[in-house]
């Protein structure tokens, strides 16, 4: 029983001098907080052939959304501001994935496709332009119409997964 005592006490003092010496960061953002302390965003207009509107606002909020929950980071309206977020929605597409015995579809894939620029002003050697992709398959017998909103919800939430990572996380 001592010797049991005596490990796990060695186990935690290690554990609080070992914690000083790392730095973990939970959220997956790089930043030096001394350095970035505000963010802005411009629009992403839709420019794909085909047109959902709701997909803009909704884009654009849950980019927003992860990037203040996820770091300290001020939004403010200044294209001066520390970093800098812009780009366009460029793809909105439907392509049959999945043909059955009777040589129809039977899976349908849905891909969003985001161009992002990403403003660094602080070092532009951090900048990036980079173009990001989504999709979700769904039964072809299913309409758009009824299964786009859950779709879009999904994939944006995978979009601005890859562009925080990319961006921000510095992956």
């Amino acid at each position: 029983m001592k010797k049991y005592f005596v490990l796990c006490t060695s186990c935690i003092i290690l554990l609080f001098v070992t914690g000083g010496c790392f730095s973990y960061k939970f959220n997956g953002a790089a930043l030096d907080y001394s350095v970035y302390r505000t963010i802005s965003f411009s629009e992403f207009p839709i420019r794909a052939a085909l047109v959902y509107p709701p997909l803009q606002q909704l884009f654009e909020n849950k980019l927003m959304d992860m990037i203040t929950q996820q770091t300290r980071l001020r939004v403010q309206d200044n294209p001066n501001s520390d970093l800098r977020i812009e780009g366009e929605i460029t793809g909105y597409q439907l392509s049959p994935q999945a043909v059955g015995e009777d040589a129809y579809a039977t899976k349908t894939r849905l891909t969003i496709t985001v161009r992002v620029k990403y403003i660094n002003n602080r070092n532009d050697a951090l900048s990036k332009d980079q173009t990001f992709s989504a999709y979700r398959d769904f039964p072809s017998s299913q309409m758009l119409t009824d299964v786009q909103d859950d779709l879009c919800n999904q994939i944006t939430t995978d979009l601005t997964d890859l562009i925080f990572n990319a961006t921000i996380g510095d992956w």
